[in-house]
Parts: C-alpha cells; sequence; structure tokens
C-alpha cells in the first residue's frame, strides 16, 4: 500500500487577541483569545483534509505554550517536533473591520521563543524524515537573521532529500523593509518549487509587477497576472506559481480568485470568481495554500488544483479565527457550483 504524502510546515504560531464582535481596540472591555500563524494555518487545513502534516515551530514550556499546541493537535496536527523553550509566545492583536473601515493588527511578537532560535535547535534530517513536502512562507525568515538561517538550514536539507518546496511570499512591511525581504527572499526561492504570491508580494519582495491593475479600485488585468508568473518562474525555476487575486470593495465585501501558473504544461489557469461577504479574511491566504498543497498532492489538473484552492480559501472567509475548519467534500461542493449557503439537513 503506497504511503500518503507527508507534509511539514514551519513558522511561528502567535497567540491571538481580538475585542468581540466588531469592536474597537479603545473601546473593547474584553477579548477573546486563539492561536494561529501562516504555516500552523496551513497545517490545520490539510490535517482537516485527512492528511499527515506536522507543525514544527519553537514555543515557551509554559502553559500558554502548551495550550498554542493543544491547539493544533486538537485537529490532528503532529507537534511531536515542536521544540519547547524561550520565554514567551507572540501575540498579536486583531481588530475586525466592517464595511469602509478596515481591519487593524498590531504585533507583539519581539523576542518570542522563535524569533530566539537557535540553528542547532532544529534537526532537520529527523524532522524530513519521511517527508514529501515542505511549507515556509515570507513572514518567518522576517523574524531575524538568525530566523533566516534556520529557514536556508531547512530548505537545503529538503531538496538535497528531493522533498518539493512550497512558499507564501507574504510580505509583511511592519516586520522587515523591502531591501531585506528582497535579499533573504532570492535566496531562499532558489529552492522553492512552488510559490504563492498575491497582488501586492511580488511587488513588495522582487519589484514585479502586474500592469493595468489597481487593487483598490478593483480592477485586475489577467495577462498582467500571466506576466507577473512567468517573471517569477524564468527567475526562480518555479515549476508551479500562484498568484491570488483579491478585489477589495470594503472591509465586509471582497472579489476572490486566483490564477495558476504550471511551468511544465505552460498552462495559466484562472478560478473562477467569488463574491465574498466577509467573517474573518486572516488566514485566508494560507487557506488557499493548504487547499494547494492538497489539490498537487492528490493529482488534481492545474485547472481543479485553482478551483479546489480558491473554494477552500472562500469557505474559510465566513470562519472566525486563523484556522479553516472545513472538509474536502465541503469545498468539492462549492468547486463544484453549489454556493447557494443553503441549509444542510
Amino acid at each position: 500500500m503506497n504511503k500518503a504524502p507527508r507534509i511539514i510546515t514551519f513558522g511561528e504560531l502567535m497567540l491571538r487577541l481580538q475585542p468581540f464582535n466588531y469592536e474597537r481596540f479603545v473601546q473593547a472591555s474584553q477579548v477573546e483569545f486563539s492561536f494561529g500563524g501562516g504555516e500552523a494555518n496551513v497545517a490545520v487545513s490539510l490535517a482537516n483534509y485527512g492528511m499527515d502534516v506536522a507543525y514544527v515551530t519553537k514555543l515557551p514550556a509554559h502553559a500558554i505554550g502548551q495550550a498554542a499546541v493543544n491547539s493544533l493537535r486538537r485537529y490532528g496536527v503532529d507537534t511531536s517536533m515542536i521544540v519547547r523553550g524561550g520565554d514567551r509566545l507572540g501575540i498579536y492583536y486583531n481588530e475586525k473591520g466592517a464595511s469602509q473601515r478596515g481591519s487593524v493588527c498590531i504585533y507583539d511578537r519581539a523576542n518570542s521563543a522563535i524569533a530566539k532560535a537557535d540553528a542547532a535547535d532544529f534537526d532537520w534530517d529527523a524532522i524530513f524524515d519521511g517527508a514529501d513536502w515542505f511549507h515556509f512562507t515570507g513572514i518567518t525568515p522576517a523574524l531575524g537573521e538568525n530566523v533566516a538561517a534556520i529557514c536556508l538550514d531547512a530548505c537545503k536539507a529538503a531538496k538535497a532529500r528531493g522533498i518539493k518546496i512550497s512558499c507564501d511570499l507574504n510580505y509583511r512591511g511592519k516586520l522587515w523593509t523591502r531591501t531585506q525581504a528582497r535579499e533573504t527572499m532570492t535566496k531562499l526561492c532558489e529552492y522553492v518549487d512552488v510559490c504563492i504570491s498575491n497582488e501586492e508580494d511580488a511587488k513588495d519582495v522582487f519589484g514585479i509587477e502586474a500592469e493595468a491593475t489597481d487593487i483598490y479600485g478593483g480592477t485586475l488585468n489577467h495577462e498582467g497576472y500571466k506576466s507577473v508568473a512567468k517573471q517569477l518562474a524564468d527567475k526562480f525555476g518555479f515549476e508551479m506559481v500562484a498568484i491570488t487575486l483579491r478585489e477589495s470593495h470594503s472591509a465586509s465585501a471582497n472579489g476572490w480568485s486566483a490564477m495558476l501558473y504550471n511551468v511544465a504544461e505552460d498552462a495559466y489557469c484562472f478560478s473562477k470568481k467569488y463574491e465574498l461577504t466577509i467573517i474573518d479574511r486572516v488566514g485566508g491566504g494560507d487557506s488557499f495554500g493548504g487547499g494547494l498543497i492538497y489539490a498537487v498532492l492528490n493529482g488534481k489538473t492545474t485547472q481543479a488544483a485553482v478551483e479546489f484552492a480558491v473554494a477552500a480559501s472562500a469557505l474559510k472567509h465566513t470562519i472566525g479565527g486563523d484556522y479553516n475548519m472545513v472538509t474536502v467534500a465541503e469545498v468539492e461542493k462549492l468547486a463544484g457550483g453549489d454556493g447557494s449557503g443553503r441549509i444542510q439537513r
């Protein structure tokens, strides 16, 4: 019997603090807490699809660190290779936007356990034993030069084993400059097989921009994104480039679609577009990444893969918290054209 594909994701797991409902920080008297982080969100998506997935990070050995671990365990993510140590868990405060008021995210993650991690904390040969896929994002190397070096170690170890590597560029201007991002991500992307970007990341990190596109006015030029994908693939030798396309009408209403460029097939496949009424957009890109990895590992065609990933992400926008709580059957149903939202009895 063939072994199920095994996926490893690596990054920072953070405590998320958020006012109830749509309150602003300055008016809130209580907050709710949960956990999330780019690569952890991908891991939970894959676990919910029945995949064999492990998450790697470093977390404090206190009760809050354990609560973070437990938030992954409850969904079936393998947490056995999480390193315990350090003094604190990174925190982010999230204020949910609505209508014309955008969401606000404030980081309090300096000196977190993973940000202070050392290369000796991670035995990549042991971590990658039996693995088929490795995923990280551009957020993780932005945490510090030491973490960027750890990411590079991981990519080299994965490549030496023939493991496929995916990366979501995920530029965060609050963590590093465009110059720092370009220098570091240029080195890391030499090892990447599948690149995930959005309408801003390729420009912010590599200066590659789609022509005749206004992301704030909601105008997207498909030919421009074909050019962006091809430029990225030509520069780094990617096998696939996925670009998510968000048309931001307001904080509550977005158009959502994506393109997947398969280099070997010379195919540019655009998904159908969903008009979203947003409950929570945090983790939307990560849910796309999880859907794409699942689809590729399960042999879906390029068109079917991008449809699955976009449908998974469309559903995530209806779910509070970082994690995407959907099944393969629910995603397939939406990707197949049933977006009516009718009650299931």
